[in-house]
């Protein structure tokens, strides 16, 4: 838990609080103000915690990474997205060329990635592709590629003849993929759906080993769980330390709001969500910086951080009231930010299937 950090820990977590509350919440609503995020960002230090030594980053621990989200969003602030550069992604650890074509263009803001793992209900097979010579050719679709809609190129999972499931880097600008769509989900982020017709790129566009894309996959899908979980948790914070501020704030009849016990146990109720969720997301860094496998633990981490925030956010709608309801209100903006996390990277209900499957049949996972 957050009591048995390091000091280095303790002053990180001091340098997050500085930094949101003298410049993320002092900025406003103008022209440059996400540079300015990112200079002093740089300056801090915090900029490179999310990327490869080999670049110039610091390349921080998955605990130092929880401590930093959990923090900077415990505040709530704007421009939080801002404070970190692009981290490597699947592209982790590739070899020429994509080092320089696209993981280094990535690190230093001149590409944009995005990551394509779905495949429609009814798509008649998953993306396939076949290798002639040095040339991939790709055929398939894929209904909801995540930052798609913004993106230089997707790493997409494409199914290659005669080799297995690999991990691929698709240029958006090649000829035969297609935009098939443009859409903005509940929280305000901007994805698509792609079709790939014939698409020709060259076999080095094979992230990693050929065959061994699910597991890079899924790797990446564990380390953006745990991202979800860190935020969810700065959320919590943040909406109960509102709720204490507002329940203690006097009524019309000038009795405290908090004083009903209905309205205390249900406040109460929200204190022990947040440290259930906060001491299973400490405890799974830990878990992951050990190295030992914590994909179970990530997985539970994250289907239970994201209910939970939810699930808080909507008790403190329901104890502020009607004023809550207004669509300019921060628990209504919380509420459409965080509905969507229980979805992404693995729905709860599919995550719950995982876990259970993975101890009933193969006999893995130590929770």
């Amino acid at each position: 838990m957050p009591e048995t950090l390091s000091k280095e820990l303790v002053e990180l977590r001091e340098l997050c609080n500085t930094f949101a509350v003298k410049t993320l919440l002092n900025l406003t609503d103008e022209p440059g103000a996400r540079e300015k995020v990112r200079e002093e960002s740089k300056r801090l230090g915090l900029f490179m915690m999310t990327q490869p030594k080999q670049f110039g980053g610091t390349e921080a621990s998955q605990l130092e990474l929880t401590v930093a989200r959990e923090t900077l969003y415990s505040h709530n602030a704007p421009y939080i997205e801002s404070v970190f550069g692009p981290s490597p992604g699947v592209l982790g650890g590739v070899e020429e060329p994509l080092k320089t074509t696209h993981l280094a263009t990535l690190l230093n803001g001149e590409k944009r990635s995005s990551f394509g793992f779905t495949e429609p209900d009814d798509a008649p097979s998953p993306t396939s592709g076949k290798i002639t010579g040095d040339t991939l050719v790709i055929n398939g679709q894929k209904s909801y590629v995540t930052g798609g809609a913004d993106a230089d190129f997707i790493n997409a999972l494409v199914h290659i003849e005669d080799v297995g499931p690999s991990m691929v880097v698709i240029d958006t600008g090649v000829d035969g993929v297609i935009i098939d769509k443009r859409f903005s989900s509940l929280d305000g982020s901007h994805h698509a759906a792609f079709l790939f017709k014939d698409v020709k790129v060259p076999s080095s566009n094979i992230i990693g080993e050929a065959g061994k894309g699910l597991p890079r996959a899924m790797r990446q899908i564990g380390d953006t769980r745990l991202l979800f979980a860190a935020q969810a948790s700065g959320y919590m914070i943040w909406v109960i330390n509102y709720l204490t501020e507002h329940l203690k704030s006097l009524d019309r009849t000038g009795e405290p709001r908090g004083n009903k016990d209905v309205v205390r146990w249900h406040y109460a109720n929200t204190r022990i969500k947040a440290f259930a969720a906060r001491s299973m997301l400490y405890r799974t860094s830990r878990i992951v910086d050990s190295g030992e496998n914590a994909v179970n633990e990530s997985m539970a981490t994250k289907a239970f951080s994201t209910e939970a925030v939810g699930e808080i956010i909507d008790t403190g709608i329901q104890l502020v009231g009607g004023t809550a309801l207004v669509d300019t209100h921060p628990l209504v903006n919380l509420y459409k930010k965080v509905r969507a996390w229980r979805l992404a990277e693995g729905a709860s209900d599919i995550i719950r299937l995982n876990i259970g499957r993975g101890i009933l049949e193969l006999d893995k996972g130590t929770i």
